[in-house]
This record gives structure tokens, C-alpha cells and sequence, in this order.
């Protein structure tokens, strides 16, 4: 995850796409390692407003507190839902008083000062559940364009969804994860395995695309990278009998000076039998006729 926003920038969002729960152990993973990043003075963000939809606060503050101080934590308790937002999220102004909670929440973890944090939504889901995808779109928009926003990040079961709420955070977003199944005959035994896909976008508008390997350990997961590069083992030491094959390849260059009439030789067989030649046309007079020039630039086909 891509942490901090410069001055007058939209802060990086990723989307975490799933259809199976190993989604929320990479959430729950990423939150973690942002957490230690924040303690160990490595992020930008001095905290997390966490947006509690699909598991209760308790739990979240029982994941961090190992590693974190749970006091630069700020859980917006959606799951409970004390303030039954779940009733009245399909009115915009209520929609409108949970992203004022986060800014609120946001800002007493700075202290009203300028320094910015990081928020974190475990549920996209459950929102569209009780309020439409444009409403979710605003929301996020608002989070991004907040100068106060370090980076946000959520997740997304996708299987719950049209393609096109897939399609509209990711273009909101500036990284989106799609994590997979492993291909077993067991279904219990892909939620122990999975593939893991990020692509994103680099402030200079480049595209990087990583796939990586997730394994379930215990309550965590751990990540592996998958190299794109086939391994293939380079000698660079050639032998006697390499050396010599070596020098006598013909390079396809006009060489002459060996008493011999002057030949081309383009690496391909005399095209001879009405399909076409070769014709070469030397740049001037003035040339050397034994010229490394690569005779490609002056063929007329």
C-alpha cells in the first residue's frame, strides 16, 4: 500500500477484490503492517479511523494491540450499529453524517493538528447493502480529496455485486488486489490458499503489476512473491570449442580485402526463384569498402 499523499494531491486508495474469505485475512494483514509502519514513524498517517462493518470493534482492537498503540485507533462501530445507521443510510444527509464521523474521528487522532491518517473500510459490501453505489463513490471520493487523508483502503466481495461496482472503484482507486482461490478438489482447502494480483498506478502514470502466493498461518497469512521471469541459469564462461564456432559466424556486413569478389551475405538463403531480392545500395563513393556499416539502413526490397 502506497502511503502518503503530497500537498494538493488525492491521497492512494486500494481496492481488495475477493469472492472467498481470504479477503479479510490480506484487510486484516494490511492493516497490521500499516499499523507497524505508523508506530515505527514510517508512515505518513499517525493513525487509522477503522470502519467496522463485517466484524465488531473488539476484535480489531484485539488484533492490534500486540503491535500498536491502540490509542492512535479509531473504530467507526458499523457492525453494533448503535446510532441505527443501518435504517437510515438510504437518506443521503445520514450517509453524509458517516463520512463527518470519520473526518471526526480522524482529527482526534491529530489532534486538530495538520498531520493526516489513514482510514480503512473492512466492508464496502455491507454498505451497498443499505445505500446505492454512487452514494459509495461520493463517500470515497470526499476520503481521497480530504487533505488530512493519507491513503484509504477497503474491501469488496465481488460475487455480492454487478460487474459494474467493481469497475467503479477501481477507477476510483489508484491499486486494486484481486485475490483468488487456490484451484483444489476441496473447497475447505481454498481458504487455506490463494492467488494474490495488484496492479497500480505510479505517480508518473505507469502501470506495475505484481502476482503473489497467500498462505493461511494461524490467525495470519503469509505472502510470497511469484517471479514473473522464467529461471533460466546463464553460463557466462564460454569453452575453447565456443570461442572458435564464434568466430567463424558471418556477420551481415560487406567485408572485402580477402582477394575475394566482394559478397553480401544477409544470414538468408539467395532468393532466386522469383519471390524477390535483395538489392544493396552503398551510400557514396567515398565509403570504405571494408565498412561495419549494417547494410539494412540502404536495402531497397
Amino acid at each position: 500500500l502506497r502511503d502518503g499523499a503530497f500537498e494538493g494531491e488525492h491521497a492512494p486508495a486500494l481496492t481488495i477484490k475477493d469472492t472467498i474469505p481470504l479477503g479479510s485475512f490480506v484487510f486484516n494483514h494490511i492493516l497490521t503492517q500499516l499499523t507497524s509502519n505508523i508506530l515505527a514513524g514510517k508512515s505518513q498517517a499517525r493513525g487509522v479511523v477503522l470502519v467496522a462493518l463485517s466484524r465488531p470493534p473488539s476484535f480489531y482492537v484485539e488484533l492490534l494491540k500486540k503491535g500498536f498503540d491502540v490509542s492512535s485507533l479509531r473504530v467507526l462501530d458499523c457492525y453494533s450499529d448503535p446510532l441505527g445507521w443501518k435504517n437510515k443510510l438510504k437518506n443521503l444527509k445520514e450517509l453524509d453524517k458517516v463520512l463527518s464521523s470519520i473526518i471526526e474521528l480522524g482529527k482526534e487522532i491529530v489532534e486538530e493538528g495538520k498531520g493526516r491518517f489513514a482510514v480503512a473500510i473492512d466492508s464496502v459490501s455491507e454498505i451497498l447493502r443499505h445505500s446505492s453505489l454512487p452514494s459509495v463513490a461520493r463517500i470515497l471520493s470526499h476520503l481521497r480529496s480530504h487533505d488530512q487523508v493519507s491513503c484509504i483502503f477497503c474491501l469488496l466481495h465481488v460475487d455480492l455485486h454487478e460487474a459494474k461496482v467493481a469497475a467503479t472503484l477501481e477507477y476510483l482507486s489508484t491499486m486494486h488486489a484481486d485475490v483468488e482461490p487456490e484451484d483444489l478438489p476441496m473447497v475447505e482447502q481454498s481458504f487455506k490458499r490463494g492467488k494474490f494480483h495488484v496492479r497500480f498506478k505510479r505517480r508518473n502514470g505507469r502501470v506495475r503489476v505484481m502476482r503473489e502466493e497467500l498462505y493461511v498461518e494461524g490467525s495470519g497469512i503469509k505472502i510470497t512473491a511469484q517471479s514473473l521471469v522464467p529461471k533460466v541459469q546463464f553460463n557466462l564462461e564460454l569453452s575453447e570449442k565456443e570461442r572458435l564456432d564464434r568466430a567463424k559466424v558471418v556477420l551481415p556486413f560487406e567485408h572485402q580485402g580477402t582477394g575475394k569478389p566482394i559478397q553480401i551475405y544477409d544470414g538468408r538463403k539467395s532468393l532466386n526463384e522469383g519471390r524477390g531480392e535483395i538489392i544493396y545500395f552503398r551510400d557514396s563513393d567515398d565509403e570504405m569498402p571494408d565498412s561495419d556499416e549494417d547494410p539494412d539502413d540502404d536495402l531497397d526490397i
